[in-house]
């Protein structure tokens, strides 16, 4: 937010208009994953703890821009804010992440270990050539950023036991793509708009270093993070890139920016990378600098907020319990996500199965029927899981909130009706999200009871083997994820 309003008002300085203000903060914004990944990996930096944060940093700016560029779409098009086309374009993309790195990280290395037996290079590099390239042309279908689409299939790949034979399959291609990105946005400079605009490109040059550097570092120190990482973090997230590139492309787009503003940003660009190496190596000397000029009482200050951060969190059983909860609502979290993904894709295909069924059930509200009673088949083993975990959930609430001070003599009895209706009311509330997004294909109230009481028989039937595969599918995920931890290890 702060790079936002710093682009905006150095455009309203340079009497811009205010859509080109207001896309210029949108464009000083994100910085370049692509050309911090590139400089760390050439300083061998990478894997270093700052370099750990800049990358956690650069995910959740990926995913930020994704509602920005709808935020600036909607603007440009009515002129108006629509909160609710942000919202849920936001909402889509954290449920196609979750389903996608799920799923991805389920198929993949299984895919990647068995084109591995055949023990051919060749094979192994055009199988992961694909997956990379085909993963990008869905996520640029479903009309989402491919820069998401590559982070995507990275964090999925990165889950093989096959990882450094992939990386070193793949370095050759992955300089020869890295030369001609560059080389692409050597080819968007325009020599006579660097001259007309000298003056602008240097001002947000300079906006861009030193307002990622107090802005990025502020904020890993406020996360908790020493001063020197802090300032490695802020130093090291001070350029533009693809991004950037891609919200001025959409302002030109939808005409609603100036010729200008294009070129204006390539050169921040290309300036902003070429001082990246410089400013991640600077930031240790410039660390050591600062702390020896600081005052003492601002040191004493910062070292007392450190202290503070470090005595809130949770300790001994307190700590435990907190992970507890942390860990069954992430699951539920992914199962209602799955379940989610499942419905959302029935009213996505709707159209085209209700041509297949045309054949067999001419009466569209059976069809609707028979297309959400199936999602709702398939998604019976992530709702039961849910239902679980929610009544584990449920149950170590009631032990902790219901104290036999309290209740006396109905303690137990009180913790048991909490434990039941709290899991009963949280799937009643999934079943009207269920609807409200399955809406095209909500069969009628008659159907629909049909439906549930057809359900709740087959889990009742099928209760048991629904949990085992639901676990076999969970251990399956968890033996991806502990085989990539021991062969990083190893």
């Amino acid at each position: 937010m702060l790079m936002i309003w710093i682009g905006y008002e150095i455009g309203r300085w340079f009497d811009w208009n205010t859509m080109d203000s207001l896309f210029l903060g949108a464009i000083l914004a994100i910085s370049s994953t692509t050309i911090i990944v590139k400089a760390l990996n050439d300083l061998k930096m990478k894997n270093e703890r700052f370099a750990q944060l800049i990358f956690g940093v650069l995910i959740v700016e990926d995913i930020l821009g994704i509602g920005i560029i709808a935020l600036l779409s909607s603007i440009a098009v009515s002129g108006t804010v629509s909160s609710g086309e942000v919202f849920s374009t936001v909402g889509k993309l954290s449920l196609f992440m979750i389903v996608a790195l799920v799923v991805g990280i389920l198929l993949v290395p299984r895919l990647l270990a068995y084109v591995a037996k055949f023990d051919s290079n060749e094979m192994l590099l055009i199988t992961v050539l694909g997956l990379c390239f085909g993963f990008c042309l869905l996520v640029v279908k479903l009309e989402y950023s491919m820069v998401l689409g590559a982070f995507l299939i990275g964090a999925i790949l990165a889950e093989s036991r096959q990882l450094l034979k992939i990386e070193r399959l793949v370095e050759p291609v992955r300089d020869l793509f890295s030369a001609i990105f560059f080389v692409a946005i050597g080819l968007m400079l325009d020599p006579t708009i660097l001259l007309q605009y000298a003056w602008p490109i240097a001002v947000i040059t300079a906006a861009v270093v030193l307002g990622k550097m107090l802005s990025c570092g502020l904020g890993a120190f406020i996360a908790g993070n020493d001063g020197r990482t802090s300032l490695r973090v802020g130093m090291g997230l001070s350029q533009i890139g693809e991004f950037s590139f891609i919200i001025a492309s959409l302002g030109m787009t939808l005409q609603v920016t100036s010729d200008f503003l294009y070129p204006v940003a390539v050169a921040v660009s290309v300036l902003t990378t070429l001082l990246t190496p410089y400013l991640i190596r600077a930031a240790d000397p410039l660390s050591l600098k600062l702390a020896t000029v600081m005052p003492r009482r601002l040191t004493r200050v910062l070292g007392m907020y450190g202290e503070w951060l470090r005595s809130i969190q949770p300790r001994g059983e307190g700590a435990l319990v907190a992970s507890m909860i942390r860990r069954i609502l992430l699951q539920v979290g992914i199962n209602l996500a799955l379940v989610i993904a499942i419905f959302v894709s029935g009213g996505y295909f709707a159209e085209r199965m209700s041509l297949y069924l045309q054949d067999w059930i001419s009466d569209p509200s059976w069809q609707k029927a028979l297309i959400w009673g199936g999602a709702l088949l398939l998604s019976l083993p992530f709702l039961i899981a849910a239902y679980r975990k929610l009544k584990a959930l449920s149950m170590l609430l009631a032990e902790m909130g219901v104290k036999a001070e309290m209740a006396g003599r109905h303690t137990q009895r009180v913790r048991r009706v909490i434990a039941e209706v709290i899991p009963i009311l949280s799937l009643l509330v999934i079943f009207l999200l269920l609807a409200a997004l399955s809406a095209s294909i909500l069969p009628t109230n008659k159907l629909l009871v049909l439906i549930a009481v057809v359900a709740t028989a087959v889990a009742a039937l099928l209760w048991r083997w629904f949990v085992r595969l639901h676990t076999r599918m969970q251990v399956a995920l968890m033996e991806t994820l502990d085989n990539h931890k021991e062969s990083s290890g190893s």
